[in-house]
This record gives structure tokens, sequence and C-alpha cells, in this order.
């Protein structure tokens, strides 16, 4: 029997996708929002697509406010939106290899 694929939705564009193509943002027990890039760290998760503009369409959208139930200040997205540019960047040289 094949195993079944986890998906999650976009909070950005609102897409149903595999747990494995997008990141999980996290929100831990004492407040902090950030990158899980293992996808197990402990907290609450929202899903993005691996795409900047998904990024900025859930700042837009307030989707990460909605799934965290808790206002974000604009120092966290930035700092996201470094993370994601530093990830794009690693994939980059992945895929050229």
């Amino acid at each position: 029997m094949a195993k079944k694929i986890p998906f999650r939705q976009c909070v950005g564009c609102g897409e149903m996708k595999g747990k494995k193509e997008m990141m999980r943002v996290l929100r831990t027990t004492d407040g902090q929002v950030c990158l899980d890039v293992t996808g197990k760290m402990n907290g609450r998760g929202a899903y993005l697509c691996k795409r900047m503009e998904c990024l900025k369409l859930a700042r837009k959208n307030k989707g990460l406010e909605r799934s965290f139930k808790m206002g974000i200040p604009n120092e966290v997205y930035e700092a996201l939106e470094q993370e994601f540019t530093a990830l794009e960047k690693e994939l980059e040289k992945f895929e050229s290899k």
C-alpha cells in the first residue's frame, strides 16, 4: 500500500501541497516566530511555499497572524525574508551542481 503524503495549505497563496515541499514557520511556546527547517521543532506550525511571493502574500493577507492567533512585528517578517533569501541561494547552489 502506498504511503499517504500529508498535505498542508500555504498561508500565502492558499495552495495545497505536500508537507515536504513547503517551509514550516514556527511559533514557539515562548512566542518566538522562526523558520523550522527540520519540520520537527515543538510549537505551532504554519506552512508556506518555498517562494518569496508566498511570504509576501502571507504578510499582506495576515496569514501568519491568523494561524498563530497573534500579531507579528515587522522585524519578524524581515528576519523571515532574510532566511528565505539565504535558503533560495542554498537551493540554487545545490541545483547548479
